[in-house]
């Protein structure tokens, strides 16, 4: 059975939601390590930047995940 429009849609957004998740996670282990390394008195600065570069690619995967038309219908199989 080949898919139609409608579920190429859904895939897309699915998978936004999956980089998404991935970047969440990231940051927040990111975001751990830069406070724990503050508070222990060592150098944060390569934490830090990583924590930046990875806060804003979630951001724009969220803004581009909006962009995307909701989900109406689940993906079955």
């Amino acid at each position: 059975m080949k898919p139609d429009a409608g579920n190429k849609r859904v895939r897309s957004a699915e998978d936004f939601d999956i980089i998404i998740g991935f970047l969440a996670f990231w940051g927040l282990v990111l975001l751990i390590a830069t406070v724990s390394m503050e508070l222990t008195g060592q150098s944060a600065w390569g934490w830090a930047l990583g924590l930046l570069a990875v806060v804003l690619a979630l951001w724009g995967m969220l803004r581009l995940r909006s962009k995307l038309p909701r989900r109406t219908t689940r993906r079955l199989g």
